[in-house]
């Protein structure tokens, strides 16, 4: 299969520095913070790559980037063949955007209050100039809330009138409005309770098998993404440390950090497995550690690892960045 996004070496760096003048009577360098460092990764047609890992290790940046809410530092996103840099006119990339859509994190936060279910719905159509007709664009909005479980007539209600799944399912409609084609799911399920989740999911799910959609699906939550995941990155500190399929990452994981995340899952079948939960902390991102950024809390770190910087290579069939695996110490 081909690949519909491909990501080449993407990295965003955020200067968050104090203000020039306290800078210069305190004496303070500039401060900077990579987020994300060198990224690489590809996501073919009608398939789900899921992004995991710890807070604040860069996933929601990547979405970002994916969009263009953010403008990358280095790399480049190529969607469908066509690069998604602004060096494309405005039209053009205006064009490529209305097949690319978000869907974010918090219902609560991503839907005006003060517009109606009908206007939220019907803004994207409105912007691209797909539909202009009143008759048409309400009907067109009945047909998408119908698609998400929601009845036409919720159309006519504010956002307060309904529960956060139902808010969820109405940012699903809004998504779908211009018959995207790859949907970034920034952890659009962690705000609800595990049951809604579970339906939210559902109609994921089967939204992607209907029209064929293609997701980046960002989650901390590992039981979530072995739902709705085909393949998964490990993301840590900024950086990928491996890229697997689902069965694979699951079943063999090679990363002392995936191995990790897969330890602190709660053990239902308690079949007695040695289990090592997650132990320290994610460093400082303004200092990260040298060498592999994992080194710290890893129990297989040897001299090697706290100097040089691990690459993401090919290792029998996966990708993973990690001199333990790749010199055959674990």
């Amino acid at each position: 299969m081909t690949a519909l996004v491909q990501v080449q070496g993407l990295a965003k760096t955020f200067d968050v520095s104090a203000p020039w003048l306290n800078r210069v009577i305190e004496r303070q360098p500039r401060l900077f913070v990579h987020a994300v460092d060198d990224v690489s990764f590809s996501i073919e047609r009608g398939r789900t790559l899921a992004l995991v890992g710890e807070s604040g290790c860069g996933k929601s940046t990547v979405a970002r980037l994916l969009v263009g809410l953010y403008a990358p530092t280095r790399g480049s996103v190529t969607f469908d063949g066509l690069p998604t840099d602004a060096s494309r006119g405005a039209a053009e990339l205006r064009r490529l955007r209305r097949r690319m859509q978000m869907i974010f994190q918090d219902p609560y936060a991503s839907l005006n209050p003060r517009w109606k279910v009908q206007d939220i719905v019907s803004e994207p159509l409105r912007e691209h100039g797909l539909i202009d007709d009143p008759a048409t664009l309400r009907q067109r909005v009945g047909d998408l809330l119908r698609s998400v479980g929601l009845a036409a007539v919720d159309g006519e209600k504010f956002p307060h009138q309904f529960s956060g799944g139902q808010r969820q399912r109405i940012s699903i409609a809004r998504a779908l409005a211009t018959e995207p084609e790859f949907l970034v799911c920034d952890e659009p399920t962690s705000a609800l309770d595990v049951s809604v989740q579970a339906q939210v999911l559902n109609i994921m799910k089967d939204l992607q098998r209907s029209r064929g959609l293609t997701y980046l699906f960002i989650s901390h939550n590992l039981a979530v993404v072995r739902h709705v995941a085909d393949q998964v990155g490990v993301m840590y500190l900024g950086r990928l440390v491996e890229v697997a399929d689902k069965a694979d990452l699951f079943a063999r994981p090679r990363h002392p950090y995936t191995r990790m995340l897969l330890d602190a899952i709660p053990d239902m079948h308690m079949t007695g497995r040695a289990r090592t939960p997650v132990q320290g902390e994610v460093p400082n991102p303004l200092n990260p550690p040298s060498g592999c950024a994992f080194h710290p809390r890893c129990p297989h770190a040897d001299e090697r690892c706290t100097r040089e910087r691990p690459a993401l290579t090919s290792f029998r069939g996966i990708q993973v960045a990690c001199h333990a695996v790749q010199d055959g110490r674990i």
